[in-house]
């Protein structure tokens, strides 16, 4: 297993296989720096929690969950906690039906053990061995793996901007789209129309992921979820749980 964070991805780019997987242990609070790779990149950390930003936005990993980035996007990796990752290089002109764009996957148990042992296949895998077979298997688990709406897209413009970090510094903040407004000197109507437009989301919805995203990471990070929760401006855990199970599926108790 590699420790060494500044392991070199060449060798992986470069494969004559058009899948390669690596591990590589990263301390908590570091960062990768901004980059990015030509294949496709299925990014796993079997510890550990890590934030991805992107050009529009960012993403959040807690564990059990992997992101899949388009190959060519600039990204850089941030570390919460302790970070064992795995990750896996696919050539995406090589293999059908991945997802077009950067998004979050569920990955489940099977899937996850598949990523963990490609960490072991040497580069140069023979065709028609075991290794190959493993490395076929974990691409069809990745095409049946659900999508999670783990995004959280940040707008271009410095008065939407303004609104969107006071939100994620304070999220239990209550201020209405006019009331933002008011402050901000411009109507309430054109708040939510350049919300709409730079983010495909309502003012009011933004918000609300605003407040899922910061949750789980807390929650990854050991946080209590009653604390969490009203933090977050809920008014009670139960009205939370509602709120995450209806947008995750799960209660917040499996981010825990």
């Amino acid at each position: 297993m590699s420790t060494d964070p500044s392991k070199k991805y060449l060798d992986f780019h470069d494969a004559l296989r058009p899948m390669a997987a690596m591990d590589v242990n990263w301390p908590t609070g570091t960062s990768t720096g901004w980059h990015s790779h030509p294949r496709g990149q299925l990014l796993f950390a079997i510890e550990g929690m890590m934030m991805i930003n992107v050009a529009g936005g960012a993403w959040v990993i807690p564990p059990n969950r992997a992101l899949w980035v388009q190959a060519g996007e600039a990204h850089d990796v941030k570390m919460s906690g302790n970070v064992q990752m795995r990750t896996v290089f696919i050539d995406t002109s090589k293999v059908d039906a991945l997802p077009a764009k950067t998004r979050v996957l569920n990955v489940s148990p099977l899937l996850r053990e598949l990523i963990v042992a490609a960490t072991s296949i040497p580069l140069n895998y023979a065709v028609g061995s075991r290794d190959e077979r493993v490395m076929q298997l974990l691409i069809d688990e990745l095409h049946g793996a659900d999508v999670l709406p783990l995004f959280l897209p940040m707008p271009a413009d410095p008065r939407i901007g303004e609104i969107c970090n006071a939100l994620i510094n304070y999220p239990a903040d209550t201020s209405t789209a006019a009331q933002w407004a008011g402050k901000l000197a411009v109507s309430s109507k054109t708040i939510h129309r350049v919300f709409f437009k730079q983010t495909g989301m309502s003012f009011a919805q933004w918000r609300e992921q605003a407040r899922l995203f910061i949750a789980i990471r807390r929650l990854a990070a050991g946080d209590k979820i009653i604390d969490v929760a009203l933090d977050c401006g809920y008014a009670s855990p139960s009205a939370f749980t509602a709120m995450f199970k209806r947008h995750f599926g799960v209660p917040p108790s499996e981010y825990s």
